[in-house]
Order: structure tokens, then C-alpha cells, then sequence
């Protein structure tokens, strides 16, 4: 069996069902995946019927990553997936479960880490959870009939990165670049950013303010910012802000 901490994470934001948290995880360990990160679940990941529906696989939702929030779940990882079949009308690159494996054993190649999001049985994630992903994952099934359910969607994504070649590679940065940053600090950034926007008045209209906030997240999102680069985009916001503040004060 492969390693399944090299794998990508699986994350399931706001599961209702425990059972569906079980069968999830056995889905998972049938393709050798050991990271289950759970966000802010209905129901006990522990309950008698997750443990009974994980038939063995109970070790995972034992071992699970609890949080509360989409961005904690990410917080460590480089590259996230999101799974839904919607259009959220947001500019992101779209994948199959087949294209999304490849790229994940490019990143895991790199020594860097991956996860892909998977949302409440009921509503799918919220688009604050898709600004969150760099990629949009979509299974490309029968168009008047395509209703998963969650662990037939954790089972078709852990399939296809069980079965794609390791030695796959993707364009990738040049040799000795620093690579993606962790979500984290592209979160901090985004913080960062949107205080001093509030504060400069560009996102002043309430009614319009999440879509100009998710707007901008994937524009940064779409650029695979390194740490440095984060850094350097901080730096200039701190000297735009100075600088108003400056010639404010004559």
C-alpha cells in the first residue's frame, strides 16, 4: 500500500450524515489515503454508525483533523481542489478527477502538499469555500443525471490518483524556485489586503462586497504565489498604506 500521508488530503466540509463520514473514509483507505480532515461537521465523526458504515477503516475518522473552518482545514497545504458540478461564475481552472491526479502527483513529487474539498451532501461547498481552491474539480458524467453521493465523489477522486502513473510530470516552475506558499499565508495576505481595502473605502458597497472579496482571492489564487512573493505583495501594500497616510497628513 502506498503511503497515504503523501497523498492528498481529503477534506469534508460540514458532512451532515456520520455514516456518510464512514463510508468516505473507507473509500479513502481502499485507495491507500490516510489524510481526512473534517470541517465543522453535523454529526459525530465518531458515532457508532460512522465507526460500523468505515467497516475497518475507522482508524482514519480516529486519527481525522477536527476544525472549524474551511481555512484552518487548508492552512498547511499549497494546492487545494474543490469538488462541485455547479458554475460558481468564478475565473478558476476546471479538472477532471483524472487530470487532478496527475497534478497531484506533480506537486507531491515536488515535496509539497495537496487537498481536495468536498462539500455538504445537501448544498455542495459555498462559494467562500471554492474561493479558498486554486482548481475546480468537476467528474464529467451523464449531463441529465449526475448526483453523487459523498463518498462515491471521495471514491472517484482517491481512484484516480491510486491509479495514475507516480512518474508523472507536469510543467512545473524552474528548477530551484520556491514553490506554491502554504494556504496559510496566502490567507494572512488576503487579511491583510481587505483590511486596508476596507479601510481605503474600495469595498465601501456592502451588497457587493463578497463577490469583489472572492473576485480577488481567485485572481491571486490563479498565480501560485511563492512565500517570497507573499511577502513582497504585504511589502507593498504596508508602502501604499504609508504612503496615503503621508500625503494625508500634508
Amino acid at each position: 500500500m502506498s503511503d497515504g500521508s503523501a497523498g492528498p488530503a481529503i477534506i469534508l466540509v460540514r458532512p451532515q450524515l456520520a455514516e456518510n463520514m464512514g463510508t468516505a473514509a473507507r473509500a479513502m483507505l481502499n485507495c491507500g489515503l490516510t489524510d481526512l480532515r473534517i470541517v465543522a461537521p453535523r454529526a459525530n465523526p465518531l458515532d457508532e454508525r460512522a465507526i460500523a458504515a468505515a467497516s475497518g477503516a475507522d482508524r482514519l475518522l480516529l486519527a481525522a483533523k477536527v476544525v472549524e473552518t474551511t481555512a484552518e482545514a487548508v492552512a498547511d497545504l499549497n494546492r487545494v481542489w474543490c469538488t462541485t458540478g455547479r458554475d460558481r461564475y468564478m475565473v478558476k481552472p476546471v479538472d477532471t478527477p483524472r487530470q487532478a491526479a496527475a497534478a497531484m502527483r506533480a506537486v507531491v513529487a515536488e515535496g509539497r502538499r495537496c487537498g481536495v474539498l468536498f462539500g455538504p451532501e445537501r448544498t455542495g461547498l459555498e462559494n467562500d469555500d471554492v474561493a479558498v481552491a486554486d482548481t475546480v474539480l468537476t467528474v464529467p458524467l451523464n449531463p441529465d443525471y449526475c448526483s453523487l453521493n459523498l463518498a462515491q465523489a471521495v471514491l472517484l477522486v482517491a481512484y484516480e490518483w491510486f491509479q495514475a502513473d507516480a512518474a508523472t510530470t507536469l510543467p512545473a516552475m524552474t528548477k530551484g524556485a520556491e514553490g506554491p506558499a502554504s494556504k496559510e499565508k496566502l490567507l494572512n495576505f488576503f487579511v491583510h489586503l481587505e483590511r486596508e481595502l476596507d479601510e481605503c473605502g474600495f469595498l465601501r458597497i456592502p451588497d457587493k462586497r463578497p463577490v469583489m472579496v472572492r473576485n480577488i482571492r481567485n485572481m491571486f489564487q490563479r498565480a501560485h504565489l511563492t512565500g517570497q512573493e507573499i511577502q513582497t505583495l504585504h511589502g507593498i501594500v504596508h508602502e501604499l498604506v504609508t504612503y496615503r497616510h503621508k500625503k494625508a497628513q500634508g
